[in-house]
């Protein structure tokens, strides 16, 4: 019987796809199935209807769904985006070959730089000119659009983006070069960069501008897709997106700025981490995620988490604001400060050219899976490795949801792994555990130690299908001894989507030295941003009494290539407010870099705005509120396995479910099963139950 009115969260990654309801009596319900990669959204409806066979969930009675997908992100891994052409001003047509000029790997002779998204032949360059201050220094000349168009149309070409030199301060051109494509060219999807990315530095915004118009058809074609899904269901609720800076947006937004959305899925786990944060007075937390394809780890600091200007997407490392960069497509849009890294449990084990073992990035997905999903993969994964060593069940996943046939990963690591290196099976198991387990560490220090934060300060949530099988031992390495595995930790990115609020982040130029600047001027910049923001807000059902506005000054030495955001509490700019905010640029720069210049002149680059709904969402669901929807409900069939825990052997490790847990502290080694993860607690570590949650404690943190 249904349990009044839902709420619903999707989120669909590269192995799994996971659903949460969220019932108005404050009970949930979760369910974990296998991804379609051939149609991200055949899982979803398969999954949803699962969900509403029994009639507990009404799907006329589903009042929100909210969805992260990863469909951007797998187009621009993979290259198989929309065939895409770039119209920009004379002169600029090799910019995004010419990039930044930076190599990742400073020593690789063997490195290329990733290929463009458009082939030069792609690129158009047309007549027109802005200077910095939105003067036109050359007409634009309509017959040079035209002629662009003809040849894009002998091209088939599915999408265009728009960068104009300047547009970020004058967008007339840009304005004119679209109407004469949706005139002449009705057919192909359009990005501009004025819209897209008004700001400066000519690279950032082409490539951003790029991405965008890559991956539009790919997303609209998805999206559209989900909700005709959904709606042959019987759910009416709009569907809403997640964006890459943790608010979420509606599908038609999301459809038009799908660049905005290229982290969708490790968003949710940070805003999830963070609300739980503030549920149990944890205000710093370092989030770890690891799935089936990747892990992902977040710094929230001061209950916020960290975020940054930038990413870039298939650079080996998901990484945004660090010392090394150029090996991916860089996207300037606001981020949640992820480091991302093919590391997750299907991770691929293999051997180079040397000799060496190696775990990643390539990874077995959702088809066929690890070797022993018994779905046709030959090829060892972390997974493998993980049901080897004992951390998984041998026999079953998701509560016999999923069979595990032990036998078939023994095989591929014996084949692939163990033979080849002269090693024994279990030796071969540990050395991939340890591999991907040193793959991801270095994910945890580049949002930490990277940042000048020490980890020993943080406490970790661990979370996601993997997180709590790694998380006791990835924090050991990185000295954190307090380990937090929250409520459906295995689908916990998917519960964060329900803690998301809806959210749109502006920016404005506004590029003076900070000594000279005329208050008047930034203010009714501001007044504008503000403006913007609160008609956007409304456009999405957020009236302005329950919109939270924020202002940041993004500022900088003269100079310097990046800057720091540095937020202001007042709407309305005075000199002495400007002098408090330089001040705390200073601290933040010595902070964050090491070092500050009291000497060096300060300069504001741009003006941002977050504006957010106010509106609170339902709290964290008890364990004991939640229910799965599985496939029969076996439970562990031992009470105790041998597990291998490295240096100290063998072991054998009582195995229980979180209801065994109290508030008293259980010493390890000890495995905790659950329908969507598995929990290790090391020999070295106790584990007890709390608001709903694991905290494992380490004895000692290295």
């Amino acid at each position: 019987m249904s349990t009044g009115k839902h709420r619903i969260a999707i989120d669909v990654g590269g192995t799994f796809t996971d659903l949460v309801v969220s019932n108005s009596d404050g009970s949930a319900r979760t369910l974990k199935l296998l991804s379609t990669p051939d149609d991200y959204s055949r899982a979803i409806v398969d999954g949803l209807a699962r969900l509403f066979s029994d009639g507990t969930t009404d799907p006329k009675a589903v009042v929100s769904l909210v969805h992260a997908f990863t469909v951007a992100t797998n187009a621009l891994l993979t290259g198989h985006g929309a065939k895409v052409a770039l119209i920009t001003t004379r002169g600029f047509r090799d910019i995004l070959e010419i990039a930044r000029l930076r190599m990742p790997q400073l020593y690789n002779m063997d490195w290329d730089k990733p290929r463009p998204l458009v082939p030069r032949r792609l690129r158009f360059e047309i007549e027109e000119r802005m200077d910095a201050d939105g003067k036109v220094v050359l007409p634009l000349d309509a017959a040079s659009v035209i002629a662009a168009v003809e040849k894009m149309r002998k091209q088939e070409v599915d999408s265009v983006a728009v960068c104009l030199l300047h547009s970020y301060i004058n967008p007339a051109h840009e304005q004119a070069v679209m109407e004469l494509l949706r005139q002449h060219a009705p057919e192909l999807s359009i990005s501009a960069s004025h819209q897209v990315l008004p700001e400066i530095r000519e690279y950032e915004r082409t490539s951003t501008t790029v991405v965008n118009a890559f991956v539009k058809p790919v997303v609209d074609r998805y999206l559209a897709s989900v909700e005709n899904g959904v709606k042959r269901l019987g759910v009416n609720a709009p569907l809403m997106v997640m964006q890459s800076s943790g608010g979420i947006i509606t599908a038609d937004t999301a459809r038009a700025f799908p660049a905005y959305c290229v982290e969708s899925g490790p968003a949710a786990g940070a805003i999830g981490a963070a609300a739980l944060g503030e549920m149990l007075g944890e205000a710093n937390i370092i989030a770890f995620d690891m799935g089936g394809t990747t892990a992902k780890a977040c710094l929230i600091e001061g209950g916020e988490p960290r975020l940054t200007d930038e990413m870039e997407v298939g650079a080996g490392i998901n990484i945004g604001q660090r010392l090394l960069g150029g090996g991916g497509y860089l996207v300037r849009s606001p981020t949640i400060d992820l480091a991302e890294i093919g590391a997750g449990g299907g991770s691929l084990a293999w051997i180079d050219k040397g000799g060496a073992l190696r775990v990643g990035p390539d990874s077995a997905g959702a088809d066929p899976g690890p070797a022993c999903y018994g779905r046709g993969g030959t090829r060892p994964t972390v997974t493998d490795a993980n049901v080897i060593l004992g951390f998984l069940n041998p026999s079953h996943l998701l509560d016999g949801d999923m069979p595990i046939d032990k036998m078939c990963a023994e095989d591929a690591i014996r084949i692939h792994v163990a033979q080849p290196l002269g090693l024994s099976l279990h030796e071969a198991a540990y050395g991939i555990h340890a591999v991907v387990n040193g793959a991801m560490t270095r994910a945890i220090q580049a949002v930490s130690s990277e940042i000048g934060r020490s980890p020993r300060e943080f406490a970790m949530v661990a979370f996601g299908g993997n997180g709590a099988v790694h998380g006791a031992t990835l924090a050991a390495h990185a000295g954190i001894s307090d380990i937090i595995i929250p409520p459906a930790s295995g689908v916990f990115s998917a519960l964060g989507l329900l803690f998301a609020c809806i959210q749109h982040r502006l920016v404005a130029v506004f590029w003076h030295d900070v000594d000279k600047v005329d208050c008047e001027a930034l203010n009714a910049r501001a007044r504008q941003l503000l403006h913007d923001a609160s008609e956007m807000m409304t456009a999405e059902g957020v009236p302005t009494a329950h919109t939270e506005l924020h202002l940041v000054l993004e500022m900088r030495y003269a100079g310097q290539s990046s800057e720091l955001g540095i937020p202001i509490a007042s709407p309305i700019v005075t000199r002495q407010i400007l002098d408090e905010v330089t001040e705390q640029f200073h601290q933040e720069h010595e902070r964050t870099y090491g070092y500050c210049s009291r000497t060096e002149r300060v300069q504001i680059v741009n003006l941002r705005l977050r504006a957010r709904s106010m509106d609170r969402q339902d709290h964290l669901p008890a364990p004991s509120a939640l229910r799965t929807q599985k496939a029969n409900g076996a439970s562990p069939s031992s009470s105790e396995r041998p597990v291998y825990f490295g240096d100290k052997g063998w072991v054998t490790t009582p195995v229980i479910r979180r209801t065994a847990l109290n508030e008293q502290p259980r010493q390890g080694p000890l495995i905790v099963e659950e329908y969507d993860t598995t929990i290790i607690v090391p020999p070295d570590a106790s584990a007890r139950a709390i608001a709903g949650t694991v905290r494992i404690r380490l004895d000692q943190a290295e």
